[in-house]
């Protein structure tokens, strides 16, 4: 059985984004296999999220995490339910 070497990955060049989007589109040519991204849809300029800091009781955490551990989402997810529920 031959020595497996190790690829050298300290001398293989950059694929540059051209590259990937041709390959992908080979593929998608060839194969039929749609490349999906992987991740959360992209959203729209009023769906965006607003990153802010905000000092919080210890009691709202605490609830916050579990309701969120029942429902299995994020406790940031459900304080921002929350919200959004006292706003409409």
């Amino acid at each position: 059985m031959p020595k497996r070497v190790e690829f050298p990955f300290a001398h293989a060049r950059r694929i540059s984004p051209e590259e990937v989007l041709a390959a992908e589109q080979a593929i998608q040519e060839q194969f039929g296999i749609n490349s999906t991204r992987r991740g959360r849809p992209i959203k729209n300029e009023t769906e965006k999220y607003q990153s802010v800091s905000i000092r919080l009781h210890p009691k709202v955490i605490a609830w916050a995490k579990s309701e969120a551990e029942k429902q299995g989402v994020g406790y940031q997810t459900i304080i921002n339910e929350a919200l959004l529920k006292l706003s409409t």
